[in-house]
């Protein structure tokens, strides 16, 4: 197997291939870069490799700018202390990451999962898988919404974002249901406000609703691999999770 390193802190790289080699001496080391500068004129040249362990922070950025320019054609496994966000985004995208300070049973079952992978490794299937994991991380770097101004009546009232129970559409209008169960217009679609809210507390259940982790009362299995989902407050509406959205919200629900 040959391995690329592309690491930024010295201890850290050669860290990581004292352990690489460690597990298996036959690993080939084809090179260890330290930006995402020289990581992308080696990437032009374009030299082969089996597998890639990438840090995030870089000296001059993150790696995932590597990823934008060249397309991952390797099963890359991601070495970072990122926040919990992020970790996120790794585990609903079945993408590998490995903490800082990394540990030798977590590498020894990385590098496993990668001789599984190996069999069925598709190119344009995997760096598909990547990109939308640099979209769900751009996502998450973005400011979320605290509160909503909706109206009542004459009132503005503002609320804040541990209030909201879901929100749903109806009749192309969008609307906030509250922990108290009240309901109020907001002046966002459900596309828009899937941007706004935090990914850790709020979900898209599916095109009608977008839940926050509280307002979940029980789950159901559901014909087909679907999911069928009671909030608190009630809804006068059948709430389905997808059999293809299934593993992304049990993934969430999972933390």
């Amino acid at each position: 197997m040959k391995a690329l390193i592309i690491e930024d802190e010295y201890p850290a790289a050669e860290r990581l291939e004292k352990l690489i080699r460690k597990l298996d001496p036959r690993v080939e080391i084809a090179g260890v870069l330290e930006s995402v500068e020289s990581a992308k004129q080696w990437f032009k040249t374009g030299q082969p490799v089996d597998l890639i362990f990438s840090d995030i922070q870089l000296s001059d950025g993150l790696s995932f700018q590597i990823f934008e320019s060249f397309p991952a054609h390797s099963p890359i496994i991601f070495t970072t202390s990122y926040d919990e966000y992020a970790i996120k985004a790794f585990r609903v995208k079945s993408i590998d990451y490995l903490l800082k300070p990394i540990k030798l049973p977590e590498l020894a079952d990385a590098i496993r999962k990668y001789q599984e992978l190996k069999q069925d490794f598709s190119p344009q299937a995997y760096a598909k898988k990547v990109e939308s994991l640099l979209d769900s991380l751009e996502m998450t770097r973005r400011t979320h919404k605290t509160r909503f101004l909706v109206k009542n009546g004459e009132q503005l009232i503002p609320i804040s974002q541990d209030q909201v129970a879901y929100f749903y559409t109806a009749n192309e209008l969008s609307c906030l249901v509250g922990r108290d169960g009240r309901q109020y217009l907001v002046d966002y679609t459900l596309e828009e406000l899937e941007t706004l809210v935090d990914p850790l507390h709020f979900f898209r259940l599916n095109r009608q609703f977008i839940a926050q982790l509280t307002a979940i009362q029980k789950i159901h299995t559901y014909f087909n691999g679907k999911l069928k989902v009671e909030l608190r407050p009630e809804t006068a509406q059948e709430v389905l999770v997808s059999r293809e959205k299934a593993p992304a919200f049990k993934a969430w629900l999972d933390g």
